[in-house]
């Protein structure tokens, strides 16, 4: 154990005193924000242009009542012009659009949007959504109804969500849900792939300048592997800490001196208007109380840590096998392949049936189960056996997987100028 702690050790601190992961550890968070920054500006810039839109309406129903302006559009209603002469105004004023609207014998209302550049879906969906209601209200008229009295007849009926013991969540609890879980089961999965490949690379770098020989003399190569495992994965934790204290520190001080806007989403900015003003916001913080949070966390360390290890172990043997970079990849496709379909069984078969059988099989197969399974805790039905089942087969696998790769790595460590085949780690595994 002596042996495995020093080898533990020199691993760490070879990995945080290196220079790529000291630039990348501090750089990183200042790219990504500089990112956030940056589109936040040019979104702001893009919406900034005032939109002028020319209107030309030939019902007669006045339609041009409809269009007020607004801070992103300026309407301006064409009277007594033809639609060559509406276009030619539009043109030479550099109209953002020109809205054309007419009715036929059935006083079906059509319009029809000129413009050289695609409408955006929201600036489309609203001119429909206006003359919509407004036909609609003038047919009702027409035929005698009284708007004012259907107005006032009007019922909301409003949905709520219970659960059969009286739990009390909203309609966005589904939503909550699924984004916990997704970010979960995403961030194990850009994990393993960013610290194993770390792994690996560390193991041929070794391999490539017969550092490991001298090393291999004096420890056995179980200890070494662990070593390097740990070693990473530590290394790992400390710049993802890093990383999240730094982006914290950041967006406190971006909000600051460049204001909050520059980092929302204006697209999103009505819909969290709208969720303030109806008190949603609250409901969504009762609904993220009302998760099995303790379980979520103890969970996620545990799923987390186990995940790790199992494809840790898998890319140490792989980085034993080869000589070169270049050379793994026509052993990734097995590694990468569990990984993406956890993800894609996670959002199209967990989200729609959490306990459902593919879901349910998924969370047990060891490759794919801290993925699936962290996407399904969210939803808070999983029973205290189906989570000892998983956890065990995981950590049992685990074991297995790491004396598979000790036999490869301790014969694959010392070779050298041959191409390793699946035949060959075979062979290993059979020494």
């Amino acid at each position: 154990m002596d042996k495995l702690w020093l080898i533990l050790k020199r691993e760490y601190i070879n990995k945080v005193r290196n220079r790529t992961f000291v630039i990348m550890t501090f750089v990183s968070p200042l790219i990504f924000i500089g990112v956030i920054l940056l589109i936040g500006w040019l979104t702001s810039v893009n919406n900034s242009d005032l939109k002028k839109v020319a209107i030309l309406d030939e019902t007669g129903e006045n339609f041009t009542a409809l269009f007020e302006d607004t801070s992103d559009y300026d309407y301006q209603n064409l009277e007594s012009v033809t639609l060559e002469n509406a276009l030619k105004i539009s043109t030479d004023n550099s109209n953002y659009g020109l809205i054309h609207i007419t009715s036929d014998a059935n006083s079906e209302v059509k319009a029809i949007i000129y413009s050289d550049d695609s409408p955006s879906v929201s600036f489309i969906n609203s001119i429909e959504d206006r003359l919509s209601k407004k036909a609609t209200e003038d047919k009702l008229v027409s035929e005698g109804v009284d708007l004012n009295m259907l107005e006032n007849s009007r019922i909301d009926a409003n949905v709520a969500l219970q659960t059969y013991s009286g739990v009390v969540s909203s309609k966005a609890s589904s939503w909550v849900k699924i984004a916990l879980g997704g970010a979960s089961g995403y961030l194990l999965m850009m994990f393993i792939i960013i610290y194993g490949n770390m792994v690996m690379r560390s193991v041929i770098e070794e391999k490539t300048n017969r550092i490991i020989e001298i090393i291999v003399s004096s420890v056995k190569p179980i200890y070494l592997m662990l070593g390097k495992i740990i070693g990473t994965s530590l290394a790992g934790v400390t710049q993802f800490v890093i990383w999240i204290i730094l982006g914290l520190i950041l967006i406190v001080v971006g909000s600051a001196v460049f204001g909050v806007e520059a980092f929302q989403n204006p697209a999103s900015q009505d819909m969290v208007n709208q969720a303030q003003n109806t008190d949603q916001i609250q409901m969504i913080v009762n609904d993220i109380m009302q998760l099995p949070l303790a379980t979520m966390i103890s969970c996620f360390l545990i799923y987390f840590i186990g995940g790790y290890f199992l494809y840790a172990a898998i890319y140490t043997a792989i980085g034993a096998a080869v000589d070169s970079e270049t050379d793994t990849q026509q052993f990734m496709l097995p590694v990468i392949l569990p990984l993406m379909l956890s993800i894609y069984v996670g959002f199209f078969s967990v989200i729609d049936n959490p306990n459902g059988t593919i879901a349910v099989i998924f969370s047990y197969i060891p490759l794919t189960s801290p993925i699936v399974m962290l996407m399904r805790i969210p939803f808070g039905e999983i029973t205290w056996w189906q989570l000892a089942i998983s956890i065990s087969i995981l950590y049992v696998s685990i074991v297995l997987v790491a004396y598979l790769a000790a036999k490869i790595y301790r014969i694959g460590i010392l070779m050298y100028g041959k191409k390793t085949t699946w035949k060959d780690l075979y062979k290993w595994l059979k020494y």
